[in-house]
């Protein structure tokens, strides 16, 4: 039997894992696992499940019209393949490389073990342009072009031999699909079938604002593309997009141009992170490991503030209102709240990587990590980028309504004073409603006192001679050769 086990894959067309079982001829269990230890795992959150929960049962929609079934199990990788052996003696396994955490690299590396021992062969395909042991760049522009180029795989799932043998399935207990089948009104839905209307109603209309309204944190959430947790979680391929978008019309619009751009971008970090894993847990320069971030107790208070989206920096919270209720923030946005953590309260970025992760809808470890490193200013190699929140607000929300709709308690204030209302001479503060303001008149700092007193110090570390070191060492293995 061939198995195909779904991971970050949830898609039935230019699936390479399914192809190939399909032209093995042999019967097909198709196969996800909601596995307990990673579902333990503290970057995941319900949001993240329930989009796959929803991907799942689109999926399931797809195979009953050929009298097949999605087998979904609630159970780790390693036991149920055990299970399974028992039942079938010659098992062949189908799944995609995972540019994953290290809980799921472990996960398959004891699975692959396992696989040798008892004589399973288990086939990986390679994620969209990612090469797996890759140690430079200087083919890997040209690697990813001929991918995004190659043919896209079309399944006639008509064909396939599925396998029905139901009893070899522990089921998903009731108590968890009963959660994860309740649909949240704010959160993007999962599935194949909404991926394929969000690429077209962008191609066909709303790419047209794009590159304009790319740094808007209200008007993204319509002109941006809003595929990322399609592409995340695997309801498109990457090649997908990126053919739907190059052959939609020529000459290719300047909003369509900055689009495919980004997928070459999103590849690269996700080749960046596959390459040099230990980004989990450390900076990939290792000359910011001893970097004096604030660990006192008032730093934690502050932590906690930044996490609630209560700091009384108005455009900070609304951000992290937004991202809570949504799990969508664009990127601009998402760089200034790393920075507001890293530069203004000089937190470690750690404490921003975890948390953005349980709330970014479009959770991708491979982007995430070397994402939120750059951010925070660690790698020796980007510029230093510090997001004044004040400013932010006043160039992409200048009207206010961004920071009105998710911080409803500062509405009233004038456009004047809405940005920063610290500042707000004590005279006019007479004439105010100040019930709820206590926060914004007292922010948990004052973001041009902070920064002055940590600017120099991040411009300095930036100087080390081991942190230069390490950058000539980064860009040597990860930078792309023009």
């Amino acid at each position: 039997m061939s198995v195909v086990w779904f991971k970050r894959d949830l898609r039935l067309q230019d699936n390479q894992a399914l192809h190939a079982a399909w032209q093995a001829g042999n019967p097909v269990l198709p196969l996800y696992l909601f596995e307990p230890d990673i579902m333990r795992d503290p970057h995941y959150s319900e949001r993240h499940w329930r989009f796959v929960w929803q991907s799942l049962l689109d999926m399931e929609g797809q195979l009953a019209s050929h009298s097949a079934n999605l087998h979904v199990s609630y159970s780790d990788a390693l036991p149920f393949f055990e299970r399974l052996r028992e039942h079938y003696q010659n098992i062949t396994i189908y799944s995609y490389e995972e540019v994953g955490l290290s809980i799921t690299y472990q996960r398959d590396k004891a699975l692959k073990a396992w696989c040798q021992h008892a004589g399973v062969t288990w086939i990986e395909s390679p994620y969209a342009g990612v090469i797996r042991g890759l140690s430079h760049r200087r083919h890997w522009v040209n690697h990813w072009q001929q991918q995004m180029q190659s043919a896209v795989l079309e399944t006639p799932l008509s064909k396939i031999n599925w396998l029905q043998h139901k009893a070899l399935v522990t089921r998903v207990p009731k108590t968890l699909s009963s959660r994860l089948h309740s649909a949240d009104p704010f959160m993007q839905s999962g599935g194949e079938s909404h991926a394929h209307q969000l690429i077209q109603s962008f191609i066909s209309k709303r790419h047209r604002q794009y590159h304009k309204h790319i740094s808007s944190p209200l008007k993204s959430m319509e002109s941006c593309s809003r595929l990322s947790p399609y592409l995340a979680w695997g309801n498109l391929s990457v090649k997908q997009v990126y053919q739907a978008v190059t052959s939609s019309t020529s000459p290719l619009p300047l909003s369509l141009q900055a689009f495919t751009s980004r997928l070459h971008w999103h590849c690269h970090f996700i080749q960046k992170f596959e390459s040099e894993s230990e980004q989990e847990f450390r900076p990939v320069n290792t000359g910011y490991i001893n970097f004096p971030f604030r660990t006192e107790q008032k730093a934690l208070e502050q932590l906690t503030a930044w996490q609630e989206g209560n700091t009384g920096i108005p455009m900070v919270d609304a951000c992290m209102r937004s991202l809570i209720k949504t799990g969508y923030l664009n990127f601009r946005m998402r760089a200034m709240l790393v920075s507001f953590l890293t530069h203004y309260l000089l937190l470690d970025w750690r404490h921003a990587a975890l948390h953005l992760a349980q709330q970014f809808l479009d959770f991708e470890p491979g982007i995430h990590y070397p994402q939120c490193q750059m951010q925070a200013g660690i790698t020796g190699t980007n510029t230093l980028r510090i997001y004044n929140p004040v400013k932010q607000a006043q160039d992409h929300d200048p009207q206010g309504d961004f920071i009105r709709k998710w911080v409803p308690e500062i509405a009233h204030l004038d456009n004047q004073d809405l940005f920063a209302p610290w500042q707000i001479p004590p005279l006019t503060k007479l004439t105010l409603d100040t019930s709820g303001l206590e926060r914004y008149f007292i922010p948990i700092v004052i973001p041009e006192d902070a920064i002055a007193h940590h600017r120099d110090l991040l411009w300095a570390w930036r100087e080390r001679r081991e942190v230069k070191q390490e950058a000539k060492r980064i860009l040597y293995r990860h930078s792309n050769p023009i």
